[in-house]
């Protein structure tokens, strides 16, 4: 009887939990540079060092609007250590507990101006006084006017229409800053939308930083591109001095390797590349087509740099019985690929997993309450698919894991994961296709219940990525030394000629009129990987190698 609800009594919202991972942090090995670089607590961005903050005092909150109508909550960070200064408030849905983080600075002794000063003033630029949505008192939020030479970081949002004080916040000084854009959506409504920020430019030479702040919208319910707000940027000329040595990618990665679950019915398997080499794969080169040749272990003999232009590629063995062995992949060999590099001018860490699968199964199709065997559409030979850690160099906490999906992917924070293990996260493998999901179930791509069937489940075949792995590129270490298969730009299978518009109108020709229709319009707008027509190139030549995930 405790946990029953009071006449009138609310439903808790999540916001008012805090998450936590599963286990505490270890104690990560040492830093190379003497208690001021990873997981120390403080990033000099040159003139301006950082911390990130995740204690907060909840200011304001509103309880109807945003995702899932949950409302959203308002909160300034605090305690604030000494020397330290605010730059920003935090906000965040209600829909999930309560995990984030703003920076706050310190000035460090430029040489030049201070690298914080406070606001000259404060605008009022929305107030929930007319609001008739549920709320925790009234809320206003208000835009620091920078003084000269600066930039506003962050808005500040109180409970009182008293202007808050100007020793509230702190400025940027403009070259300590970058321009920035708007994320997800955090709030809306009453003719306002309040949207995270993220540094414009993203990527491992990208000096853009995030500061957790948020930025505002009035009017109209479409995403923005920019911002008037700024993000911090690191200039400093190290930007790896706050990155991870190799005994703390190491820890890392055993804290934090994620588990693959395999459908039950999955026949395609990962496999290592050198089993791959070694079991008979062979390199074929246009106008050489006859003469394959086999493959040295490591990939010494593959031609190395060039561009995807069809000269080279590989394939199965031409033995019927070696052909279906590699096809099937062997899980026992099976290791993870890692690429770790700066993100957010060196203060989160990306370690992007990357597994490699022999072969990629035919696709089915969901057709409302149909499903389709799609032939030979969507099979390929080398599959190359990735998970990719997003790590605080603050403090070694796991922020996020983006879940590669074919083409694309999505992001997903620590508090929609499933850990196992401790603080494993449990990632899904979809069937024949291999796109990784956060949980198990049906995914259909495509739209109106017409699509690709991704399926995945918990079965007793599973991978742990920790197992076996191999760091194949940290650039920003400078000890890494890459393997040559890394470095060949070509496909790891051969390109399929076939009439994909032929073999779409034979599978739908049993369809009905509008459903046929809608058929051909989804399959003919998917991408090349998913239908299957050409082997895809390595990890190195992928856009997510130098730049940012795609989502």
């Amino acid at each position: 009887m405790g946990n029953l609800l009071s006449l009138g009594e609310t439903k808790a919202m999540p916001i008012e939990t805090t998450f936590n991972l599963p286990l505490p942090l270890p104690s990560w090995p040492q830093s190379d540079t003497n208690g001021t670089g990873f997981g120390s607590g403080r990033i000099n961005l040159g003139g301006l060092e950082v911390r990130q903050i995740s204690t907060f005092n909840k200011i304001w909150a509103i309880q109807e609007g945003g995702p899932d109508n949950r409302g959203a909550s308002f909160f300034e960070p605090s305690p604030i250590p000494r020397g330290y200064f605010s730059l920003g408030s935090y906000c965040q849905p209600n829909n999930q507990p309560l995990y984030g983080w703003v920076l706050v600075g310190k000035d460090v002794g430029c040489i030049k101006s201070p690298s914080l000063a406070i606001p000259v003033d404060y605008k009022l630029i929305w107030s929930s006084e007319n609001s008739n949505l549920k709320q925790d008192g009234v809320g206003y939020i208000w835009s620091p006017v920078p003084p000269e030479g600066y930039n506003a970081i962050g808005n500040i949002v109180t409970n009182s229409r008293d202007k808050p004080g100007l020793d509230k916040i702190r400025c940027v000084r403009s070259d300590l800053t970058d321009s920035c854009e708007h994320a997800s959506i955090v709030w809306g409504g009453d003719g306002i939308n309040v949207y995270n920020l993220r540094p414009t430019s993203r990527g491992p030479q990208a000096l853009g930083v995030s500061v957790g702040t948020f930025t505002t919208e009035m009017g109209g319910t479409s995403t923005p591109s920019s911002s008037t707000m700024s993000c911090l940027k690191n200039s400093d000329s190290n930007l790896s001095s706050c990155m991870p040595n190799q005994n703390q990618i190491q820890t890392l990665f055993q804290t934090y390797s994620p588990l693959v679950y395999f459908h039950p019915d999955e026949p395609y398997l990962p496999s290592s590349v050198s089993w791959y080499f070694n079991n008979g794969v062979l390199l074929h080169d246009r106008g050489n087509e006859s003469n394959p040749v086999p493959i040295d272990s490591n990939g010494m003999n593959l031609p190395q740099g060039g561009s995807s232009d069809g000269l080279y590629w590989l394939d199965l063995p031409s033995d019927k019985g070696s052909k279906e062995k590699v096809k099937k992949g062997d899980l026992q060999s099976s290791e993870t690929y890692l690429q770790v590099k700066p993100m957010f001018g060196g203060t989160y860490t990306d370690i992007a997993i990357w597994v490699f699968y022999p072969f990629n199964g035919p696709a089915r199709a969901k057709i409302k309450f149909i499903n389709v065997n799609l032939g030979r559409i969507g099979e390929h030979v080398g599959d190359w698919e990735h998970l990719t850690l997003r790590i605080s160099n603050f403090s070694g906490e796991l922020h996020s894991v983006y879940f590669s999906e074919h083409s694309k992917g999505i992001w997903v924070n620590s508090p929609e994961l499933e850990f196992q293990d401790g603080n494993k996260p449990v990632a899904y493998s979809s069937l024949h296709g291999h796109a990784f999901y956060p949980k198990p179930g049906l995914v259909v791509q495509g739209n109106g219940g017409i699509g690709i069937r991704n399926d995945t489940a918990k079965s007793k075949t599973v991978m742990n990525t920790g197992e076996r792995y191999e760091i194949v590129s940290a650039e920003y270490l400078g000890t890494i030394v890459e393997p040559p298969w890394l470095n060949y730009a070509r496909e790891w299978g051969p390109k399929i000629e076939y009439d994909i518009a032929r073999e779409l109108k034979g599978i739908g020709r049993f369809l009905p009129g509008k459903l046929k229709d809608a058929f051909y319009r989804i399959m003919k707008g998917l991408p090349n990987e998913v239908l299957g027509q050409e082997g895809p190139t390595g990890p190195k030549m992928k856009s997510s190698w130098n730049g940012e995930e795609r989502v």
